[in-house]
């Protein structure tokens, strides 16, 4: 029982790191000589970063994807906080379904933002406002640990629900 609630805790502490780097890192959508994430873009050339802000064409898209991005975060550290409390006040047999929704709403948070990205990416990097074109560039490795993310919060939400605290 002890391996596996270090295991529980490790997946849960990994999830949450794939969360603030995906969430924090620039590197959404990036190029030869940029990268992008929903906070900014910066240049290599010349290191230059422009914020984004409410002058960029479908600035309320980029909002929606920082907002869930940041609930995702934010309900994943909850969900670690309500389990360690749940593993000292629950009754022996009882299930951590509190610690559970919590994380599934962790995981409903970063597929929202993830997928408004996947849905709005083209729209988002035609703006004018950009130092130079951005539309020719791909996928950044921080949109794929949203993704990795999404996964590891669904796991970790449903091995809650199946958990049972025991002896």
């Amino acid at each position: 029982m002890l391996i596996l609630l270090a295991f529980i805790i490790v997946f849960h502490i990994t999830s949450a790191a794939l969360l603030f780097i995906s969430t924090i890192d620039n590197a959404w959508w990036v190029g030869d000589n940029f990268s992008t994430d929903v906070w900014r873009m910066c240049t290599m050339n010349n290191s230059t970063c422009t914020a984004i802000t409410d002058r960029f064409k479908e600035y309320q898209s980029i909002q929606a994807v920082q907002a869930a991005m940041i609930l995702s975060t934010i309900f994943c550290c909850v969900a670690f906080l309500v389990f360690i409390l749940q593993l000292f006040r629950l009754k022996q047999g009882e299930r951590f379904v509190l610690t559970s929704i919590i994380q599934l709403l962790s995981c409903l948070c970063v597929m929202i933002a993830a997928s408004i990205y996947t849905d709005r990416h083209e729209e988002l990097h035609k703006s004018n406002e950009y130092i130079i074109e951005v539309s020719k560039g791909q996928y950044g490795y921080s949109f794929v640990l949203a993704w990795i993310a999404f996964a590891f919060t669904l796991i970790s939400g449903v091995m809650y629900l199946v958990l049972r605290k025991r002896k």
